[in-house]
């Protein structure tokens, strides 16, 4: 069968696949939730979720640093990539080999098409339907235009933090400032920035004076230590720590989301 992934490429697939590496963390965790347990044979060292099930599975290197020799040896009838999270010279010489599907993903809209179409792939389309119904239901109230989250963060402003030393903010075109604007309506201040995830200096941040900062678990592991030396530098903001994952990972993971983000700032 002749699928197309989110990037418009044509993937040619002789038949439902058996043999699936995931490259991606969010997308492996989703094909685990599908029910794909026997067809996952390969999964990157950053796939921990569900902890019971990667374990055991074949690590074929990270994201960035995919070991080719080892999938090839594996011999997979698919590949599940992402444009952001893999290196795209490794990803086109992969495709000269095996079936690559390709994701790309900024928004929820988005996130329910790459749900949907994966499931259609692999033979889990009911399955996917239910589980985007269920992140769709989730978010429903977090979503409505008078809800009390809406209400409350309008117009105030965030600074989302992935790295340290430099700082490096998530900025516009990335699923982060999608759940940042777009479900919490809070600005990024970044967000205009022509970089994906551009640098900030602490001056920047001071003279941005923003009401949130967000300080992720991933892919830098910010701590309270961090927390504290932001707190100087913008002494009147609130400073989390927050779950990097539920906030960029796109999969199923995402019917965790709202009530986490309600929980987070109320």
């Amino acid at each position: 069968m002749k699928v197309i992934d989110q990037l418009g490429n044509t993937v040619q697939l002789a038949y439902s696949p058996k043999r699936i590496i995931s490259v991606v963390p969010s997308q492996t965790e989703l094909l685990f939730d599908l029910g794909l347990d026997e067809e996952i044979i390969g999964i990157t060292k950053f796939c921990i979720h569900p902890k019971e099930k990667t374990k055991s599975k074949q690590k074929i290197g990270g994201t960035k640093k995919l070991d080719i020799e080892k999938i090839i040896s594996l011999n997979p009838d698919l590949i599940i990539a992402n444009k952001e999270e893999n290196d795209k010279a490794q990803i086109e010489l992969l495709a000269t080999k095996f079936p690559v599907w390709i994701s790309d993903v900024v928004t929820l809209d988005d996130a329910y098409q790459l749900i949907i179409q994966l499931g259609i792939i692999v033979g889990k389309e009911q399955k996917a339907r239910e589980l985007v119904d269920n992140i769709k239901n989730s978010f429903a109230s977090l979503l409505q235009p008078k809800s009390d989250v809406q209400h409350q963060l309008k117009n105030k402003t965030v600074a989302y933090l992935i790295w340290s030393n430099p700082y490096m903010c998530a900025g516009s075109n990335t699923f982060i400032n999608y759940i940042l604007e777009s479900c919490l309506l809070l600005k990024n201040i970044v967000a205009h920035s022509v970089s994906r995830y551009p640098e900030i200096t602490a001056a920047d941040l001071k003279a941005s004076n923003p009401d949130f900062i967000f300080l992720s678990s991933e892919p830098f592991p910010f701590k309270e230590k961090h927390l504290h030396e932001l707190q100087q530098i913008c002494p009147t903001a609130t400073i989390k720590l927050v779950d990097g994952e539920l906030f960029s990972w796109y999969g199923s993971r995402l019917q965790r989301t709202p009530n986490y983000l309600e929980n987070l700032l109320f």
